[in-house]
């Protein structure tokens, strides 16, 4: 029986849909197939229902080898119990490539663009840091048309983004006929202080003590005092592109819109 995890509700243009607020991400290096696909079936054990993935993280196909063994080992009745959510990686992020790659992540549920500020010419990364001349700006609206294409076709439930600027998410928000319905964002954070504004997060973690007592944080809550000191603490975003890319003009130009 999944535990008793809150909900926050999500549109999706002309539908309303429950998330709940806490999921299980399945981001890890190295990617180990049976190690992370154990421990998703842990988790659905545990009473998750939300699962966070990406082509980039290599655990979309354990994840659906998870889910198809918790249906027929009874863990949960069906595949409408869970929400997913997968995105496009920016290799990808290339009007005709979109297709292909949400082809790929037909089991998921949320679609969204990764980090969708510049791509790769090619789908491959052959090394780091990633060199000036594979990175290009990528045409957002044409990737976001296709995007909204998709989920009209019913082919997924929702869009949305993955640690997209401000300025990039008001530049999307300029054209969209179909708005994100989540934009996901990288911190490092405490859970319950996350909780209590009512964002939706997904914590990796693959022991399952710990898995459960993420579970356990919707009983209590942070004194005004605990509050205040958390949101006084630095706040680290995701990837600095500095640790990915060659030093460059383009590299100081997005830096410059983070």
């Amino acid at each position: 029986m999944a535990a008793d995890v809150p909900k926050v509700t999500i549109s999706n243009g002309s539908q309303t849909m429950p998330l709940p607020v806490i999921g299980l991400g399945t981001a890890t290096h190295p990617q180990v197939s049976e190690t992370t696909k154990s421990a998703i079936l842990d988790a659905i054990e545990t009473g998750y229902r939300h699962f966070d993935t990406a082509f980039i993280y290599g655990s979309e196909q354990p994840l659906g080898e998870a889910i198809a063994e918790a249906i027929k080992t009874g863990l949960i009745k069906s595949r409408d119990e869970l929400f997913i959510t997968s995105k496009l990686w920016c290799s990808f992020a290339s009007s005709e490539l979109v297709v292909p790659a949400i082809k790929t992540s037909l089991k998921e549920i949320i679609f969204q663009t990764h980090t969708c500020t510049y791509t790769f010419i090619s789908g491959e990364v052959k090394r780091l840091p990633i060199p000036e001349e594979t990175i290009f700006p990528i045409d957002m609206k044409a990737v976001w048309e296709v995007m909204e294409e998709y989920q009209n076709l019913g082919l997924t439930k929702a869009i949305g983004v993955s640690n997209l600027s401000t300025r990039r998410l008001d530049e999307l928000l300029s054209f969209a006929k179909i708005p994100p319905s989540v934009s996901q964002t990288i911190k490092k954070v405490s859970l319950r202080w996350v909780y209590e504004p009512g964002v939706s997060f997904v914590p990796k973690s693959f022991n399952k003590d710990t898995m459960k007592q993420n579970l356990e944080i919707f009983d209590w809550s942070l004194t005004e005092e605990e509050l205040n000191k958390i949101s006084k603490l630095p706040q680290r975003k995701g990837v600095p592109p500095s640790m990915i890319m060659e030093p460059n003009d383009l590299m100081r130009e997005i830096v410059a819109e983070i």
